[in-house]
């Protein structure tokens, strides 16, 4: 009995320890804690701090880091990305500027190169091989920064090496429907080379529509009515203006997915399964190669037969015709064909991410993540260089804060700078693989802030809806650049803006597709999330992006010349960027407004109401449900709304503040669903999916109703409408549910 009340003495003594453990780890900090400070546990959001941190973002080190950042070209896995792991590395520990800590994480992934020693090309050649024309493989070097032993030809990454001639078509966009419509105007695909331009579809789908239909080879170029605005000439373009020149070439990786290819859903570490070569799905099946627009003008405006539609019209000064093979009394020989030779190899080369982290105070386990790629095309100064260079001016002045002793974050922050991005997100993607656990568990919202600045006009916020008043309350206190007076948030809502039946008339908030890193953070792991920059006034242009993207032009002059002289849209973006992680690291309550995806709903609901309504109907399946779970969910996001007040305006209890803050940074992971949509790898959420239907509602349900009525076939495609439409209503049902009480099972 003696040693069995000692036992129980001992087991109610760790049953203690335990439970202060507990509490302590995000209660009242002890002195002794080197993470302490004089925090508490009801440490929150100091505006003088705050102030501070937006007084210190300086213009001169933001450009500084860009014109380091962006000084030689730095393709994923070169030299000089290595030099630069090494340099974010060394601002990350320095002992008066740094952060607690800074690694590496270092992953195996399958990479695309063209061969050095045996150039890609394009040819005009006669039946008997005789070479007419051939096209230079690299853009021209106006201003001496256009060549050199980093300067990559331009090349579609992950096309297959072949040597494909045919009789060329021009295909507009290569999108399905086009290469369709070339065979409804009587034009035998098969054996042909197709000239497509960007925009529209994907790159990759490009080459796989044209594949389907017996094109043996693809070409891409950027035509100047969609980056120019229809201009063209030298004297016109770079370096005489913005514009991109005759010979740029927008370089890109023409993989479908995002991820290392060999190691889907899992890291790629040395010992990870990998596909076979010939398992791989999503890289282009046929060779395919972009090329300036100057050389595009010699093919297409030589091509023989039936003009193009007028949409199918664009800026090379002559009238698109479709082909196939050129047309007689031209520049080339009638009978004469399109060679493409492609060398592109694929190599496992070793790819670094850079964590630099910032520990929190009170919530050490709750992180905000910000982060941004490292690896471009050739210089990236735009992209994504801008984007470090605001970065690392944000690590800068908070890590000088930190290692003053003034401030420490409520929770801890981790700065990124993924690599391998441009190949296809690899760098993040396995990073979310690796910890996808941790990350689901503990994150609370990702910052993604990869090109900074795209012009200086307004700024550009895309994101989910939680993560609007966030923004909104940090653009309102932040001056925008210039002489207008006005606050970033009043200059943006110029320029863009919807009528809101809350707030009435707000800035316009983008949703996120894969266009950079937060890709994986939002539609794999469900993590809140958002993507910040500084961009053009669309009226002014119709440049789909800023002009030099991908391209050899993209410099540092190009940058302070044309699109930020001064870099003031830079700090606007730091600041907001930097108010934004303050306000996220630091607020006692997250700043997330769950009632605001009500309006997303709704507008889905309406949506699907008004366009599959009637379809719907006639195959006896009810929206009934789907109703019932948005009015619930609107009804336990306001419920929480009321709760979040009411705690505000009292002393709450550790506890009830980490309960509420979990359920705002959960709601997200709420709504995926990871076998909903099985043909689209790493998507998950069930409201960001692709959408390829025409109606602006729950991807799953639109994409299914779409496809139902296309084939017309009967029962199996309306129980993939029914089944997706139970997916949505399960998931809203799900999320709210996660915004209930803890309490009430």
């Amino acid at each position: 009995m003696h040693w069995a009340k000692i036992l129980g003495v001992a087991i109610g003594a760790a049953a203690l320890l335990g439970l202060g453990i507990i509490l302590g780890h995000f209660a009242i900090p002890k002195a002794t804690d080197p993470l302490a400070s004089s925090t508490s546990d009801s440490q929150d959001l100091d505006l003088a701090i705050l102030d501070s941190v937006m007084g210190q973002l300086d213009t001169s080190r933001i450009r500084e880091n860009l014109r380091e950042l962006s000084k030689e070209p730095h393709v994923a896995t070169s030299p000089r990305d290595d030099a630069l792991v090494q340099l974010l590395l060394e601002r990350w520990k320095d002992t008066a500027t740094g952060l607690d800590s800074a690694k590496t994480y270092e992953y195996t992934v399958l990479l695309s190169f063209p061969r050095a020693e045996q150039p890609n090309s394009v040819e005009v050649v006669g039946p008997n091989g005789t070479v007419f024309h051939s096209f230079q493989p690299f853009e021209k070097n106006l201003t001496g920064e256009q060549a050199g032993p980093g300067v990559l030809q331009p090349y579609a990454a992950y096309a297959p090496p072949g040597t494909p001639k045919g009789l060329l078509v021009y295909a507009n966009r290569g999108s399905e429907q086009d290469f369709k419509d070339l065979e409804a105007q009587g034009i035998n695909l098969e054996g042909t080379i197709a000239l497509t331009r960007y925009g529209g579809v994907g790159r990759g789908a490009k080459a796989i529509n044209a594949a389907k239909h017996g094109v043996v080879g693809v070409l891409v170029y950027t035509d100047p009515g969609d980056i120019n605005d229809r201009k063209s000439l030298p004297n016109e373009t770079f370096p005489n203006s913005w514009g991109l020149p005759p010979s740029g070439v927008e370089r890109g990786s023409y993989y479908e997915y995002f991820g290392d290819p060999l190691t889907p859903y899992l890291p790629a570490h040395p010992s990870s399964f990998r596909l076979d070569h010939h398992n791989i799905s999503g890289f282009p099946p046929i060779p395919t190669q972009p090329i300036g627009f100057e050389d595009a003008k010699d093919l297409l405006c030589n091509l023989t037969g039936t003009s193009a539609p007028d949409s199918w019209q664009g800026a090379l000064g002559c009238q698109y015709k479709l082909g196939p093979g050129f047309e007689p009394n031209g520049r080339f020989p009638a009978d004469s064909e399109v060679k493409v030779s492609v060398y592109n190899r694929l190599e496992l080369r070793n790819s670094s991410n850079v964590l630099g982290i910032i520990q929190g105070a009170v919530e050490p386990d709750r992180y905000v993540i910000y982060g941004n790629h490292r690896d471009s095309w050739v210089h990236g100064a735009v992209d994504p260089s801008s984007g470090t260079a605001v970065l690392l001016e944000i690590s800068r002045v908070l890590g000088t804060l930190l290692k003053k002793g003034t401030w420490r974050p409520r929770r801890s922050i981790i700065f990124a700078s993924w690599g391998a991005e441009e190949f296809g997100l690899i760098g993040s993607t396995e990073f979310t693989e690796e910890f996808l656990s941790k990350l689901q568990e503990r994150t609370v919202a990702y910052i993604n802030v990869d090109i900074s600045v795209f012009s200086n006009v307004t700024l550009r916020a895309q994101g989910t809806p939680p993560v609007q008043s966030v923004i909104f309350s940090a653009t309102k206190e932040i001056s925008a650049p210039g002489s207008s007076g006005l606050s970033i948030y009043d200059n943006w809502i110029r320029y863009t803006n919807r009528s809101s039946p809350v707030y009435g008339v707000v800035p316009s908030l983008g949703t996120l597709g894969a266009g950079s890193d937060y890709a994986s953070f939002i539609h794999f792991l469900g993590i809140t999330s958002m993507d910040l920059a500084y961009t053009y006034d669309r009226s002014k242009t119709s440049a789909r992006i800023y002009p030099t993207y991908h391209t050899a032009f993209d410099t540092f002059d190009y940058v302070e010349k044309f699109l930020d002289p001064g870099f003031s849209s830079h700090q606007a973006v730091a600041r907001t960027a930097g108010s934004v992680l303050l306000r996220l690291s630091d607020s006692l309550f997250l700043p997330l407004n769950v009632s605001d995806y009500s309006e997303t709903l709704n507008s889905f609901l309406q949506a699907a109401q008004k366009d599959l309504g009637t379809q719907l109907q006639k195959q006896n399946i009810s929206l009934g449900p789907l109703v019932t779970a948005v009015e619930k969910f609107k009804t336990a996001a306001a419920a929480l709304g009321q709760r979040i007040l009411t705690l505000q305006k009292s002393s709450p209890d550790p506890l009830q503040v980490r309960m509420v803050n979990d359920q705002l940074m959960l709601l997200e992971r709420a709504f995926l669903n990871p076998r909903a949509f099985p043909e689209e790898r790493y998507y998950s959420h069930v409201l960001w999916a692709p959408n390829t239907a025409s109606s602006a509602t729950f991807p799953g349900l639109a994409n299914a109703c779409a496809r139902a009525q296309e084939i017309n076939s009967g029962s199996e495609t309306w129980a993939e409408v029914q089944r997706q439409l139970s997916i949505v209503v399960m998931a809203l049902e799900g999320a709210a549910a996660t915004l209930t009480p803890v309490a009430d099972l």
